[in-house]
């Protein structure tokens, strides 16, 4: 039954966008109501293009709305954030990558993402409540790093622990962590009690 309340849940992918084995990618599977950012097919290192895609599927989304970004999707949220004023119930923000820091080989170089517009990272707080889940051992960013993004957005920060980078490379596939993180931001933000952490 269509309940105009429940809010549409917009996947954010990072930079490798869809892989069909990816936590976010299972639980888009298991949504009732879910959009999913489409791949760039050009310009893929530009978060300006980023940004625009993530846009256009909100503009085209009637009612709430709650995010679930991970590693760069994540910074494609907050920038996102900056320079536009659609309401957004809640975030889910899933091991941030830190971008103004060397990645690993494989990764795009520092000199690439200057090119694409990506840092700084934005330290402004969000305008809606969200989550930052954190692992204690992302080779994309320590988690003392992911906590102080946290605290400069505003939002909850979880230790999901020894994950990774919470990527299939890591060993996540499913992450049934990401429904309870989901449900608990939707029960919370629906009535206005504040989360458990």
């Amino acid at each position: 039954m269509y309940d105009p309340a429940e809010p549409t849940i917009v996947i954010v992918p990072g930079l490798r966008d869809h892989v069909p084995e990816h936590w976010q990618t299972l639980l888009a599977e298991r949504l009732n109501k879910v959009r999913t950012v489409p791949p760039l097919e050009c310009d893929k290192l530009s978060l300006a293009s980023r940004i625009a895609a993530l846009d256009a599927v909100l503009a085209d989304i009637d009612g709430p709305v709650v995010l679930v970004a991970h590693s760069a999707g994540v910074m494609i949220t907050v920038h996102w954030a900056q320079h536009y004023q659609r309401p957004v119930r809640a975030a889910l923000l899933a091991t941030p990558a830190d971008l103004e820091t060397p990645l690993p080989s494989g990764y795009p170089t520092a000199q690439e993402l200057e090119a694409g517009g990506w840092n700084p990272i934005p330290r402004g707080r969000l305008p809606f409540p969200s989550i930052v889940a954190a692992s204690t051992t992302d080779p994309l960013a320590s988690y003392r790093r992911a906590a102080g993004m946290a605290e400069s957005w505003g939002s909850r920060l979880v230790d999901i622990g020894d994950v990774g980078h919470l990527n299939p490379a890591s060993g996540y596939g499913d992450w049934p962590r990401a429904q309870e993180l989901l449900d608990d931001l939707v029960a919370t933000t629906a009535t206005g009690v504040e989360a458990v952490r």
